[in-house]
């Protein structure tokens, strides 16, 4: 019995639970604030995490800072960068800048545009009989009336139609104020100075201490137009932000240097004309004259009559990619902060009689090998071929006035926001 005994108690327990006191409750453990900051990389190491930190930092210190800090900041560092000259004859230059802008070329003018149309925002044929008069009288005079001395060599077309150009310019822009009020407090500038700082691809550096590194590659235009004009209201964008993620840009697989492009270490300069207190902050258009060097004639007897629209293009394309964007930057925007809205500017390009017409809407700066992946956005530009806008002058007359050119050249006058 008494071993009988001595055994309940090691039985008893085999029938009973272990843990009497448990019970399943569905209860979240209360989360403990971490006590100390977590780990990041040094700022001071020299390794890949540091670098990489030191990129975050910087970045964060450019979006925090004023606009005309965040410029400064963007350009203080003196790289080599790849010169982008707008006017330029190297063949299917029009690509390249394409590419490098990351801008598609749309032949034609937006709707608003229309080569025939006659409705010119309200002008009538008493109206339009008075510009084409102002016309012809501007022409006259400069190829006409005045007696001036054979001009100086390659200065035929600052001598000769820059004033002509001049005077067309301020002449229309004074007679149509009283149709379009931004003309009215619009800002001509005459001879300024466009600049536009940019990275768009990378290179592995190929020598040097830094031998098998990767790169960013900057490009710099640096645009000096006849003349443009300012306002201080931003115009209407031609179509929607989202219509450019079809459109299609050309790929250029080659290195800049065998466009050829040249890389040069100066200051970095964003510019859009004026300052950034100026009110009359947005483009409305540019005029720009062709070098002397471009002749017509001489290229088709030189069997290059494909690089005469090439070169229009080409200089359409980097001049109001600069200028628009320099706008967009001046706004606050830049490669890590995209743009919101859509830029517009407008270009006229002539040598004195033939006139092409080109419009231009920013929809990215973000160009950069970072920020370029995910990003579906195209740059758009319309442009006309070359429009004759009179065959000659004789017996102080001028012959083959085109009506048509005098009306496009109204209607992008007359845009407005």
């Amino acid at each position: 019995n008494m071993a009988a005994r001595t055994r309940l108690p090691l039985l008893f327990s085999r029938t009973l639970p272990l843990y009497k006191d448990l019970k399943c409750a569905h209860t979240e453990v209360p989360v403990k604030p971490p006590a100390y900051p977590p780990i990041v990389p040094s700022l001071t190491a020299k390794s890949k995490s540091a670098r990489q930190r030191q990129a975050e930092e910087q970045v964060k210190k450019i979006c925090a800072s004023p606009v005309e800090e965040k410029l400064s900041l963007i350009t203080r560092v003196q790289w080599m960068k790849f010169v982008v000259y707008p006017q330029t004859f190297a063949r299917n230059a029009d690509k390249w800048y394409q590419h490098f802008t990351k801008t598609a070329y749309i032949p034609g003018l937006p709707e608003k545009f229309t080569l025939g149309s006659e409705d010119l925002m309200g002008m009538d044929d008493e109206a339009f009989a008075d510009i084409r008069s102002l016309v012809t009288n501007v022409i006259l005079q400069e190829r006409w009336h005045m007696k001036k001395r054979k001009p100086f060599l390659f200065r035929v077309q600052e001598q000769t139609f820059g004033p002509l150009l001049g005077n067309l310019v301020s002449g229309l822009t004074h007679s149509l104020a009283k149709y379009n009020p931004q003309l009215l407090l619009c800002s001509l500038d005459f001879n300024p100075q466009v600049h536009f700082y940019w990275r768009r691809g990378q290179r592995v550096i190929p020598k040097g201490h830094r031998k098998g590194r990767q790169e960013p590659t900057r490009f710099q235009i640096d645009d000096c137009p006849h003349s443009q004009i300012r306002i201080t209201q931003q115009l209407k964008q031609f179509t929607a932000l989202e219509d450019s993620c079809a459109a299609e840009v050309p790929e250029v697989p080659y290195a800049p240097n065998l466009m050829p492009l040249f890389r040069r270490q100066y200051d970095n300069h964003i510019f859009t004309g004026s300052k950034l207190p100026d009110p009359a902050c947005y483009g409305h258009t540019q005029f720009h004259l062709v070098p002397d060097r471009y002749h017509r004639d001489r290229m088709a007897n030189l069997q290059q009559s494909d690089q005469v629209e090439v070169f229009l293009r080409a200089n359409g394309i980097a001049s109001l990619f600069a200028w628009t964007g320099a706008q967009a930057m001046y706004q606050g925007f830049w490669d890590r902060e995209d743009v919101t809205r859509p830029f517009v500017s407008q270009a006229v390009i002539t040598d004195g009689k033939y006139f092409s017409f080109f419009c231009y809407q920013l929809n990215t700066v973000a160009l950069s090998v970072q920020t370029d992946i995910n990003n579906p956005r195209r740059n758009l530009m319309w442009g006309t071929e070359s429009l004759k806008l009179y065959d000659r002058v004789e017996d102080g007359k001028v012959l083959g006035l085109n009506d048509g050119v005098i009306k496009l050249l109204v209607q992008f006058l007359l845009n407005q926001p």
